[in-house]
This record gives C-alpha cells, sequence and structure tokens, in this order.
C-alpha cells in the first residue's frame, strides 16, 4: 500500500471503524471484462448485484435500477461541474460534466430535471455517474 492508499484509508477508517484491509486483491484484471474495466474507470464500481428491470418513473418514463432523479441546484458552466438535490431528500450530490450521458452542457441550469446513478469521483467521494437530463413536463 503506498502513502496516498494508506492516507485515504485512514481517512475512511474514521468514517468507518469496522473496515478492514482487504489481504489480496478481490479481482484480477484477467478476470475482469471489457465492460467491468470500463465501469471501473468511470468509478461506477460492480454493477452485478443490481436488478436489470427497469424500474418506472413517477411520471411514465422507463430509467434504469438503481437510478435516483432530482433536480440541479448550482452549474459552473465555466468549471464543468455541480451540484443536485435529490428528490429523496439528504445531501446535495456533486456532479461533472463528463459523465452527462443524455443532453445538453448548455441545458444544465438550476431546477432542470435529472436522473442519475450514485458513483465515486477519483478522489472516492460519492458523485453522480451515468448523468442524464429529464424532459420537462
Amino acid at each position: 500500500m503506498n502513502a496516498r492508499q494508506k492516507r485515504l484509508f485512514e481517512e475512511a477508517l474514521k468514517r468507518n471503524p469496522d473496515l478492514k484491509v482487504p489481504t489480496e486483491p478481490a479481482h484480477s484484471t484477467e478476470e475482469l471484462s471489457e465492460e467491468d474495466l470500463a465501469l471501473v474507470k468511470q468509478g461506477v464500481g460492480d454493477k452485478t448485484g443490481r436488478n436489470d428491470e427497469p424500474a418506472m418513473a413517477a411520471d411514465g418514463d422507463e430509467y434504469v435500477s438503481g437510478e435516483l432523479t432530482g433536480q440541479v441546484v448550482k452549474y459552473f458552466d465555466d468549471k464543468g461541474f455541480g451540484f443536485i438535490r435529490p428528490d429523496s431528500g439528504g445531501r446535495d450530490v456533486f456532479f461533472h460534466v463528463s459523465r452527462l450521458t443524455e443532453g445538453f452542457p448548455t441545458d444544465l441550469s438550476p431546477n432542470v430535471k435529472v436522473a442519475y446513478q450514485i458513483g465515486m469521483d477519483r478522489t472516492g467521494k460519492m458523485a453522480a455517474s451515468q448523468l442524464r437530463i429529464l424532459p420537462s413536463a
């Protein structure tokens, strides 16, 4: 474990005292498919435990299982990131424009409805991934 990994682990250990250091890697790169590697590069993680059936949104639009909805609270166009307020409540979620899969960055403004999945940013913090702009009602 290098110094950065050790520091990140110590910070995570403060938030979760039951966290254990893995003794051996969970997967080697030979065991991962190209699709899995693409997800890992995105910081999304393993989706094998998720239900494959699409769920129905409140307005009748289909969306992917595990997908959340919310509204853009703030978007910094010059920096390419912003924050989403989840419809289910809780803390605002960070997003980066590079995670936008449907829609145009110019459409990201306060009160725009979006659908997203929870993933991790490059520092290991919670962030929105697979972000898409929902059609207005």
